[in-house]
């Protein structure tokens, strides 16, 4: 257990699995109270028994990101059970869809943009206010590397993300001056439930070890690995940062891509 998020309040969102339930841990492990939030019962719970077993402290809430009142529900909440809010983590997203521009449909689109961008806008729109008058704050959105560069994700998803990269910079500057800090993490190929049929499809082709072969550490990433992104812009070591999309990738966005000469 560590201290540098003690006494702090966080939020989490997409908890249930994955990056945010990696992060969730993270947080309570580093003595933050965190309340947790997934659409998923099951996984809120498998998750909270986690914290509650390292000895955290944890509130629970079920909520589909997309939709503001369930949002505006978990603030609410937020601020009775801990009091204020000094992190926010908006994690909740899912994936799908084409990656071809003529085969996704408007119905496809619009559901991935309203969890995936709809519901970080709504997000920092109720958190960031109570931040500001309590002197501020860390707001952590997730995008990808998939917001960043064609090719790495999905048309919606990856509009989606893109999306993300610029609302955290817009709300960046919005809050200039409240002490609110806001910064988005951009993960590479990291071994999520979201991920699960890429990493499923290659281990029984007998093709794991190719899997993140295009960057250079040549591997896929773990959840912790994002967790301890968010960790350190949930915590005061990044007190100068924000307005950023920080990418952990194993160094993909580095390069165009190429073949790599034989050694």
């Amino acid at each position: 257990m560590g201290t540098r998020l003690q006494g702090k309040r966080a939020i989490v969102t997409g908890a249930g699995s994955g990056i945010g339930r990696a992060s969730a841990r993270r947080f309570a492990q580093e003595g933050a109270t965190v309340l947790i939030a997934d659409w998923s019962e099951g996984g809120l719970e498998e998750t909270r028994k986690l914290i509650a077993a390292d000895g955290g402290k944890v509130f629970t809430r079920r909520i589909d990101a997309g939709v503001e009142a369930d949002v505006q529900a978990l603030v609410d909440q937020a601020l009775a059970d801990l009091g204020g809010i000094d992190i926010l983590y908006a994690n909740a997203g899912i994936s799908g869809g084409s990656w071809l521009i003529a085969e996704t449909s408007v119905e496809q689109f619009q559901e991935i943009l309203r969890v995936n961008l709809l519901g970080p806008f709504l997000a920092i729109k109720y958190v960031a206010p109570h931040m500001a008058k309590s002197g501020g704050g860390s707001i952590i959105c997730t995008a990808s590397v998939a917001g960043i560069r064609s090719g790495a994700g999905p048309v919606a998803y990856s509009a989606s993300k893109a999306g993300v990269i610029n609302l955290v910079q817009v709300a960046a500057n919005q809050m200039r001056g409240t002490g609110v800090r806001v910064n988005a993490i951009c993960p590479g190929l990291i071994e999520t439930g979201m991920t699960k049929p890429i990493f499923d499809y290659a281990r029984e082709a007998g093709k794991i070890h190719r899997v993140g072969q295009l960057n250079p550490l040549l591997r896929a990433g773990q959840p912790d690995e994002i967790a301890g992104a968010a960790l350190f812009l949930a915590s005061d070591d990044s007190s100068y940062v924000t307005g950023q999309a920080v990418t952990v990738d194993g160094g993909l966005t580095s390069s165009l891509p190429f073949v790599p000469p034989k050694i």
